[in-house]
């Protein structure tokens, strides 16, 4: 008994001193309780969207490292952001899996992505089934937040409102201009995102009394388009509508100007018309061709200089709109993780779903704030198109719609030159 007495004792002593270790060894984030909140990007980082994907991820990590820097999430006791990366290389079948594995293996509290509406879609019945909340910063076809899910809340304006704005865009330069315009052409890459902004032109082009003289949709991953240039030159339309990523984009406009094809109007859709290689890669090519995008360099919000500044200083570049939207989902993100202090998906998803933004980084955007409806689209998403022309320093984006937006002392030119 007494040789039993002597062992318990060495026992406890033991213990004790591995307690003791223990609290002079612990570090500073467990001794805390800290937190991480695990967040899983899904983007193209390889494959024919890769540029964008990789802009994306720029503007998330410098979110995080802002958010991190001042202290992280108070609600969660300093809980830092924590990114993790899957690549879906533009791929369905690939973003499907990355969800899987993110959620079930990596474990993370948020999903966002994917930039590709095509990858997006089906990725949010994943973070549906699981209950994970999902931050869609930019992919824009209607569908997305169509589906009745409950998990899926997307900041940028959906495909429908953006084929809105470009024929009411249409519109007001006639009226300004007193220039008629009666025929449109479509061509736009053949992903969902591209058949989601044609079916929207049809009907559109329609109710404006536009007649569609062609409809053409392409693969993005085409290395010669001059199959689809020459029906556009033979179809002669007064404006171009199109949609692309940033090699089609880049491809495409080249090879325009290769076979002198003028139309009264060039418009993009964001996307590869965006990408800040574009005008690199084009050059006079993209002069006075129209993009819809949710942001531009010369908005006026406050501090979107000053953020755009640090980004290009940082990464060599300028935020684009889709690069923005990643930029303030992560602040969106800071700000419901704030309201819930708790990382249970339910939690954060109940406080997205209450998200009232006007104010801080994440209003760097046209947007007067960032307040989601029922389906988890952002209500208050708005637009602007910027025409590209050289100001005497070179050729630059600029902001000429909505008219009370337009740069000061700038005069579209409208309709672009024909010789």
């Amino acid at each position: 008994m007494r040789e039993m007495k002597k062992i318990q004792n060495r026992s406890v002593a033991f213990f004790a001193v591995l307690a003791l270790v223990g609290l002079v060894y612990c570090s500073p984030a467990l001794c805390a309780g800290e937190k991480v909140v695990k967040v899983g990007n899904i983007e193209p980082l390889s494959g024919p969207s890769a540029a964008v994907g990789q802009q994306g991820k720029n503007a998330r990590d410098m979110a995080v490292e802002e958010i991190n820097a001042a202290g992280g999430i108070k609600s969660l006791g300093g809980a830092k952001i924590e990114m993790i990366y899957a690549d879906s290389e533009s791929k369905p079948e690939k973003g499907v899996a990355e969800a899987e594995r993110l959620i079930n293996t990596e474990k993370v509290h948020v999903l966002t992505g994917c930039w590709n509406s095509s990858v997006t879609y089906p990725v949010t019945a994943v973070a549906e089934r699981y209950g994970i909340p999902f931050i869609v910063p930019v992919s824009v076809a209607d569908k997305i937040t169509a589906q009745g899910f409950k998990t899926v809340f997307r900041i940028a304006a959906k495909d429908s409102w953006w084929t809105r704005d470009q024929f009411a865009f249409l519109k007001d330069m006639q009226k300004e201009f007193n220039t008629k315009l009666e025929t449109v052409a479509f061509v736009y890459e053949n992903g969902d995102w591209g058949k989601g902004f044609a079916e929207q032109w049809k009907k559109l082009a329609g109710e404006a009394g536009y007649k569609v003289v062609l409809d053409e949709p392409y693969p993005s991953s085409a290395t010669d388009l001059s199959p689809v240039v020459q029906k556009i030159k033979r179809a002669n339309p007064d404006v171009l509508l199109l949609t692309s990523n940033a090699a089609d984009a880049i491809l495409l406009t080249n090879t325009l100007a290769e076979y002198k094809v003028k139309p009264k109007a060039i418009i993009g859709s964001g996307g590869g018309h965006a990408d800040p290689s574009f005008l690199q890669a084009t050059g006079k090519n993209a002069q006075y061709l129209f993009d819809i995008v949710e942001w531009e360099t010369d908005v006026n919000k406050p501090n979107a200089r000053e953020i755009n500044e640090k980004f290009k200083k940082k990464y060599g570049y300028n935020l684009a709109g889709e690069s923005v939207d990643a930029y303030i989902a992560i602040y969106v993100l800071a700000d419901a993780l704030e309201r819930a202090g708790s990382l249970d998906p339910k939690a954060i998803r109940d406080a997205l779903a209450k998200t009232k933004l006007t104010t801080g980084p994440a209003m760097i955007a046209a947007y007067d704030a960032i307040e989601f409806d029922e389906t988890g689209q952002n209500k208050q998403a708005a637009l602007v198109i910027v025409q590209i022309n050289d100001m005497g320093k070179g050729l630059e984006r600029i902001t000429v719609w909505p008219k009370n937006a337009r740069r000061a002392g700038y005069t579209p030119v409208f309709p672009a030159p024909q010789k």
